[in-house]
């Protein structure tokens, strides 16, 4: 056994507390859907396959775009400035992944401009809202 294992500061193949973030922050996006659909008067509980094709999209574009930019690196998740510039990248790249999906053939749904105005603006404001919440958070009781 190695020193690093021994000591408990070897890195597994999953950090159990950014996959916590990870989940935290699908669940901003699915609410954040969900709350947009229901202003548009979709009901989620009669029409979930409405709710999941338009959830499945922007989770698969921010699944790859968070992981691809670091966001869940170590030391990023406590670092309100690293963590809002990161946050920003990887929802914008996310979104447009998402709109891309919807625009296809693959996805119900399409992708008009104010549909992306809107998406990209609050999801801005909701997940790197959230994230850097949640670095002051982490930093104050570190």
């Amino acid at each position: 056994m190695d020193t690093a294992t021994r000591a408990g500061t070897g890195r597994g193949l999953f950090d159990r507390d950014a996959l916590a973030l990870g989940v935290a922050d699908l669940a901003v996006l699915v609410a954040l859907i969900l709350v947009g659909q229901r202003s548009h008067d979709v009901n989620i509980v009669t029409e979930p396959l409405a709710s999941l094709e338009t959830i499945v999209p922007f989770a698969i574009g921010w699944i790859a775009a968070s992981i691809l930019v670091g966001l869940y690196a170590r030391g990023v998740a406590t670092t309100p400035s690293r963590v809002a510039r990161l946050t920003a990248v990887s929802w914008i790249a996310a979104a447009n992944v998402g709109f891309i999906l919807r625009g296809s053939p693959v996805f119900a749904g399409d992708a008009p401009w104010t549909f992306t105005v809107v998406m990209t603006g609050t999801g801005l404001v909701a997940l790197v809202g959230w994230r850097v919440a949640y670095a002051v958070y982490a930093t104050r009781s570190a």
